[in-house]
């Protein structure tokens, strides 16, 4: 007869038998019944047979894409297909919600053209169900959110129609309550419903600044219109400085100098005609937003430039256009290469605009077309589009712009074509230079602007000075509201405008 096993026996762990804490046991969501009606051994609370029959075999085999975190994604090459893209769960955990942003910029894959004579998907059902996409490589359709965010796999059948496999059954469709699109959805209300979680995470991840913003203190309306005040004072300011050639800052800025520089006290000058202003500036400013600084300076004149430049492109269009080139040194013997275009506009005027102000390093031809290419390529100017070249300079500069003008040749080889139609002809003959006063006002105002006095000033703040001022005509025409907005879009304020 065996001994008879004691009760304590029962409550001794076996042995061979590891476990990750003796106080823990599995949960009742791990263990799982085979066949036999036996529990399987739990070895650090996970199924022994997990590992060799991994419940989702199609994305343990194509694997995680980008192990490398640092590895860049071009989204631009993000397939929308449905029934093509991979699936979110292969790539790595940290890019998961790059991928969904990039989606979610997109949109659903909707595409309108004509379908298979398969039973016929209907473009109205896009109306109907905002959320669906369809391929045309399949024939099926597909949900956008679950898509994004699918919930680990249920295990039933079709739970997956809609991301993966595709559904294709249109006469299931038109079929009033038991409509297929409405049941993915979730009869009733189907606020517990797979789609509707996903839908939930897509708009949480879509809105989430305004989230964001719920969390973080709302600046007032009235802060708001106290910091464009400030600012708008700061524009004005600039606007003056540089329409009259004034500088800007002064020798000695401190608190206790009777002359801070022009800036400074122009601001003071401002403040003293309004008192709202005067409430708001200088002393009476947040510390971190007084907008006086050197570096708001020279942004702020950096927005008003890329406004007077784009307001140039868009008047010159797709208009031919003569390039007037010339090039002088200023007061600190740097080389600057001015950069004029001449066209004639839609309403058939002549006009010559000061484009852009270039330091070059030396004056070979080589050098000057692949500076000139990079200011025409910058502001979506087609080289194709010369029709004369006009240069000027001294005797021992001939040469340099005769190779110039050759290079020129050889990528518009219609330079000096001529058209068989008298008004093309008649617009040729006004667009074609004959004289570069405005290359040459140019260099007299950079003569005005850097002096002796002021030749430590920047190459980019000198251009951008020399755009608005040569230009003033087009840049009395920008409001101070659109240099607000676009210098609060440069980057992000530590206090809003907007």
């Amino acid at each position: 007869m065996s001994k008879r096993k004691e009760i304590t026996s029962y409550f001794q762990p076996k042995k061979n038998q590891t476990t990750t804490c003796e106080d823990e046991e599995p949960s009742a969501a791990s263990i799982e019944v085979n066949g036999d009606g036996v529990e399987p051994l739990i070895f650090g609370g996970i199924n022994s047979n997990s590992e060799q029959h991994p419940q989702n075999p199609e994305i343990v085999n194509e694997g995680i894409d980008s192990e490398n975190t640092d590895e860049i994604i071009d989204f631009n090459s993000l397939i929308r297909d449905p029934g093509l893209r991979k699936q979110i769960e292969t790539y790595h955990p940290n890019k998961k919600d790059l991928i969904r942003r990039a989606y979610i910029d997109l949109g659903p894959y909707q595409p309108v053209q004509v379908y298979p004579f398969s039973g016929r998907f209907q473009k109205s059902w896009f109306d109907k169900f905002p959320w669906l996409e369809y391929s045309p490589e399949k024939d099926a359709a597909y949900c956008f959110y679950c898509f994004l965010f699918a919930k680990n796999p249920l295990g039933r059948c079709g739970s997956n129609t809609f991301t993966i496999k595709g559904f294709n059954s249109w006469r299931k469709v038109n079929n009033g309550k038991d409509c297929a699109f409405r049941c993915h959805v979730g009869k009733g209300d189907g606020s517990n419903s797979a789609h509707n979680f996903a839908a939930k995470c897509y708009y949480n991840l879509k809105n989430q600044p305004c989230h964001l913003e719920k969390i973080v203190e709302k600046q007032s309306a009235e802060e708001i219109k106290r910091n464009r005040m400030r600012l708008k004072t700061s524009i004005n300011a600039i606007k003056w400085l540089t329409f009259q050639a004034c500088a800007f800052r002064g020798h000695d800025e401190s608190c206790n100098s009777k002359n801070q520089g022009n800036f400074l006290e122009m601001l003071k000058l401002l403040a003293s005609y309004n008192p709202q202003v005067e409430e708001i500036i200088l002393d009476k400013a947040p510390k971190n937003a007084k907008y006086t600084s050197p570096k708001i300076q020279k942004e702020l004149l950096h927005v008003f430039a890329r406004k007077v430049q784009d307001l140039i492109r868009d008047e010159i269009d797709d208009a031919k256009y003569c390039l007037i080139v010339d090039e002088s040194r200023d007061i600190s013997k740097r080389e600057q290469m001015a950069i004029v275009v001449r066209f004639v506009d839609k309403s058939g005027f002549v006009r010559e605009r000061f484009l852009d102000l270039v330091h070059v390093k030396d004056t070979t031809s080589l050098t000057l077309k692949t500076e000139i290419c990079a200011i025409l390529s910058h502001h979506n100017l087609n080289v194709q589009n010369i029709r004369g070249q006009g240069y000027d300079g001294a005797s021992n500069m001939r040469g340099e712009w005769n190779g110039l003008q050759a290079l020129f040749l050889k990528d518009c080889p219609y330079a000096y074509y001529m058209y068989p139609l008298v008004d093309r002809l008649l617009r040729l003959v006004l667009t074609l230079p004959a004289s570069t006063a405005t290359s040459e006002r140019a260099f007299s105002a950079m003569k005005i602007v850097k002096t002796s006095l002021r030749n430590r000033m920047e190459d980019k703040f000198l251009r951008d000075y020399l755009i608005v001022y040569i230009e003033k005509e087009i840049a009395e025409t920008i409001s101070t509201e659109e240099i607000i907005d676009s210098f609060y879009l440069i980057k992000e304020r530590r206090t809003h405008l907007k």
